[in-house]
C-alpha cells in the first residue's frame, strides 16, 4: 500500500481520498512541496513576522515586515506562486491548478493566519483584484498593474463598501464615477478598505455609480483603476476590528476628493461594475472558507494540546477529562469535516461551470463557513480560559478576524436569502412531481380496491 500523502496529517483520510483522482501530479507535487514549505519556513517564522510590527502608532503603518519578504522569494524560487490563478480560467496568467485543487492548498495557508497567503502571494483582496485585471483589464492595464501584481512587487485594494448606506446592497453605492473630456472624476466616501494602508498598496479598484438615471439598476455601477498616489486620495484612518487593527494593511477609511484619472483607466466599459464584481467575489468567498476550515482545525489542534497538558491540570484532572470538553471536540471536528466536503463541492462546481454556475454552493459556503469556524475557535478560547482572550494566544485575532467573514463580500443574511429564494423556485417542479406522484397512487389504491389510510 502506498504511503499516504502528507496532507493527511492537515486534513482527513476521508476528505483526500474523495478529492485525490482528482489532483493532477502537478497538483499534488505543488501540495507536497507547499506543506514541506509550510512546516519548515512559515510556522518558524509566524511569531518574527508578528513581533516585526511596531507598536509605534505610526511606524506600524509604514512597516513592510522583513521576514515576509524574505520568505516571498523562497516561496516564488520554489514555483509556490500565485497558486490561486486557475490556468483553465486565465490560460495566459494563470497555474495549471483547478480551483479544487487549490482549495486544499487554501485550507493549509488558513492555518497561518495572514501571512501563510502573502508568503505565496495569495492573500485578498490582490487575489480577487488580480483576477479581476486577468479577466477583464486591457493589456496596458495588465501591463500595469498585474504584472507587479503577480510578481508580488506591489499590493493593491478594493473600494467598494461606502460609509452612510447599506452596502449590502450594491445598488446603494453613491460614489460618483464621472467622464470628463479624456479623463474620469472621482468622488466618494469609502470605508472598510482593506489593504488600503499598507505602504506597498499602489492601486485602489474602485466601484462607483456613473450612470444614476439608468433603469437598470445594475447597470448603473463602473469600476476605475485609482493609483493610490492620485491627488484626491485621502485615508483618514484604518478601522479596527474588535480592537485589531490589521496593521500594516488594516482596513481604511477613504475619501475621493475630486480624483482624477484617464479614461483609459475605466475596467471594462461603463455600467459593467455588477458584472465585474460578481466575477471577482464567487472564486474569492471559497478562498476565504478554505482559510476559514484552516483556521478552524489550527484552534482545534491548540485546543487539543491544551486539554492534554499536565500542566494545566484542575482538581487533580487533565482539562479532558471535566465536563463536555470531549464533547466539544467531537463536535469540533465533525463541524470541519462537513464544511470541508461544503466547500470542496463548491470549489469543483467552480472549475465545471465557473462562479456564475455554482452560486448556490458558494452562498451556501458563505454562509456556513464562518459560523463553524468561529463555534470551533470559541471551543478552544473556552478551554485556553483567560489565556484565549488575550494577545498570548492567537485564538482572540482570529476570532475577530472569522466574524468579519459574516459580514464581508456579503453578509450572511443577503447569501440567506438568495439560497432561500432559489430554494422556492423549486416549488413549481416539485407541485407537478406531488400530483403525478398521487396520481399513481389513486390508481393503485383504485386496482386494489382499498381505500387509503392517510
Amino acid at each position: 500500500m502506498a504511503a499516504p500523502h502528507p496532507i493527511v496529517q492537515y486534513t482527513s483520510q476521508a476528505s483526500w481520498a474523495m478529492v485525490e483522482d482528482k489532483f493532477s501530479p502537478f497538483a499534488k507535487e505543488t501540495l507536497a512541496k507547499l506543506i514541506t514549505f509550510y512546516e519548515e519556513e512559515i510556522l518558524p517564522a509566524r511569531r518574527l513576522s508578528h513581533a516585526q510590527i511596531p507598536d509605534d502608532p505610526v511606524k506600524r503603518w509604514q512597516t513592510v515586515i522583513p521576514v515576509i519578504e524574505e520568505l516571498k522569494v523562497k516561496a516564488k524560487k520554489q514555483g509556490l506562486w500565485n497558486l490561486f490563478l486557475s490556468k483553465a480560467h486565465y490560460p495566459e496568467h494563470g497555474v495549471p491548478l483547478t480551483n479544487l485543487e487549490y482549495a486544499v492548498m487554501a485550507e493549509l495557508l488558513g492555518r497561518g493566519g495572514h501571512m501563510a497567503p502573502q508568503v505565496v502571494n495569495c492573500s485578498a483582496p490582490d487575489t480577487g483584484n488580480m483576477e479581476v485585471l486577468a479577466r477583464y483589464g486591457t493589456p496596458e492595464q495588465q501591463k500595469k498593474w498585474l504584472v507587479p501584481l503577480l510578481n508580488g512587487e506591489i499590493r493593491s485594494a478594493f473600494a467598494m463598501t461606502e460609509r452612510y448606506v447599506a452596502s449590502s446592497d450594491a445598488t446603494n453605492i453613491r460614489t460618483s464615477i464621472r467622464r470628463e473630456g479624456d479623463e474620469i472624476v472621482i468622488n466618494g466616501h469609502k470605508w472598510w478598505i482593506s489593504g488600503a494602508g499598507d505602504p506597498r498598496t499602489k492601486l485602489h479598484i474602485v466601484m462607483g455609480k456613473s450612470d444614476p438615471g439608468n433603469k437598470n439598476t445594475h447597470q448603473q455601477q463602473s469600476v476605475v483603476l485609482v493609483p493610490s498616489n492620485t491627488p484626491g486620495v485621502n485615508i483618514i484612518r484604518p478601522m479596527k476590528v474588535m480592537g485589531y487593527d490589521d496593521a500594516p494593511e488594516g482596513h481604511c477609511e477613504i475619501i475621493y476628493d475630486n480624483v482624477r484619472v484617464p479614461l483609459s483607466n475605466l475596467v471594462l466599459g461603463w455600467g459593467r461594475g455588477f458584472e465585474i464584481i460578481q466575477g471577482r467575489l464567487g472564486p474569492g468567498r471559497i478562498h476565504h472558507c478554505m482559510r476559514s476550515i484552516g483556521a478552524a482545525s489550527a484552534a482545534l489542534d491548540a485546543m487539543l494540546l491544551r486539554v492534554t497538558d499536565p500542566a494545566k491540570k484542575t482538581f487533580g484532572k487533565h482539562l479532558y477529562e471535566h465536563g463536555s470538553v470531549v464533547q466539544d471536540i467531537a463536535k469540533s471536528r465533525a463541524d470541519i469535516e462537513g464544511a470541508r466536503l461544503l466547500v470542496l463541492s463548491a470549489a469543483l462546481q467552480i472549475d465545471n461551470y465557473q462562479a456564475k454556475g455554482a452560486l448556490k454552493e458558494i452562498g451556501i459556503a458563505k454562509f456556513v463557513v464562518p459560523s463553524m469556524a468561529l463555534e470551533v475557535v470559541d471551543r478552544a478560547m473556552q478551554a485556553f480560559g483567560a489565556e484565549g482572550l488575550c494577545q498570548d494566544q492567537e485564538l482572540a485575532s482570529t476570532w475577530a478576524g472569522l466574524r468579519t467573514l459574516r459580514i464581508a463580500d456579503g453578509p450572511d443574511a443577503v447569501h440567506l436569502q438568495q439560497v432561500g429564494q432559489r430554494e422556492l423556485k423549486r416549488v413549481p417542479e416539485l407541485l407537478k412531481r406531488k400530483a403525478e406522484l398521487v396520481k399513481r397512487e389513486n390508481a393503485l389504491f383504485a386496482k386494489a380496491g382499498i381505500k387509503s389510510h392517510l
